[in-house]
């Protein structure tokens, strides 16, 4: 109902909405009430509304990041009405919108960033590698035989962080809060399951900090979370981000995947771990701060 879905009827799909299948985060599926692309539309038109949404993006923009850039290959579409789950894949013409999106890039200089997580398609990381995009690695979704990934095993043609925007922040994920929070509005059919996990993951994730002598034992979440960061730095990424809810300790969500009036998405200012909006004009100056930005400069060293 925005106003690009009635600038651009005629290329945009009538009746259905784009989202994801189940998966362990959201056992439900997502439906994220946006209409997808029309394919062979598209095509009709020589990809021109694609081609102008990139050059007006990249008009001031350094680096992009693309959400779902699995997007580009195939989409999960759901009918009007229909569960998440009862959804299926579309698939696009990947070699002519990532051609476009390769020649905007290289007319502006900017770098592009692809999330390529989730349920990929083969072939996906290697093909947007082979055109210049940089992939995404995420420290709590890397993992070997159940345990954190080495961060030497990382690629090096990632933007690396430890966590992202569809999970809560770090503060709340070490404390299980994302259980909680999920099991509230409805989106887990195992509770019980999933918070066992998450312990499990949480334990993985210390022994792997502390073997490493990232942290001491019996660090507190602060400490450990610096310790998540310093750990990113330690691949060989061509990038890292270090997340501001880590800078502040907040712990509230700014996104609940699988939600819409369930959730205020996108809706939540930075605060700090008391639920005091910290401003951006005094977060450089706020101790916590100060100490993680330390201790990433010294692995950064």
């Amino acid at each position: 109902y925005g106003a690009d879905a009635w600038a651009l009827g005629t290329v945009m799909a009538r009746g259905v909405a784009v989202g994801a299948p189940p998966d362990m985060y959201n056992q439900k599926g997502q439906d994220w009430s946006q209409p997808p692309w029309q394919p062979r539309a598209l095509e009709q038109v020589a990809y021109l509304p694609f081609r102008d949404l990139l050059r007006n993006v990249m008009r001031h923009a350094g680096a992009v990041r693309i959400d779902h850039i699995l997007g580009l290959f195939r989409l999960w579409w759901i009918r009007n009405g229909a569960s998440p789950a009862d959804g299926a894949y579309v698939s696009f013409d990947h070699e002519a919108l990532i051609g476009i999106l390769a020649l905007e890039a290289q007319r502006s200089g900017t770098v592009i960033i692809g999330e390529d997580l989730g349920t990929l398609p083969d072939g996906v990381t290697d093909y947007l590698n082979s055109r210049g995009i940089l992939g995404t690695q995420v420290v709590w979704f890397e993992k070997e035989d159940g345990r954190p990934k080495a961060p030497e095993s990382f690629r090096r043609d990632v933007l690396v962080s430890v966590t992202v925007h569809d999970l809560p922040p770090n503060a709340a994920y070490l404390a299980g809060e994302h259980v909680t929070l999920r099991e509230e509005l409805g989106l887990l059919d195992d509770p019980e399951e999933v918070r066992a996990e998450a312990a499990r993951e949480r334990e993985t994730v210390i022994e792997a900090l502390t073997s490493r002598g990232i942290v001491p034992e019996g660090a507190d979440d602060e400490t450990l979370i610096a310790g998540l960061n310093q750990y990113a730095l330690y691949t060989p990424a061509a990038l890292m981000a270090v997340t501001l809810t880590d800078a502040t300790g907040d712990r509230r969500a700014q996104n609940m995947p699988g939600t819409h009036k369930e959730y205020p998405n996108w809706r939540v200012p930075l605060c700090d771990g008391e639920g005091q909006a910290v401003m951006l004009d005094d977060l450089f100056d706020t101790p916590r701060a100060q100490r993680l930005f330390a201790a990433v400069r010294e692995a950064r060293g």
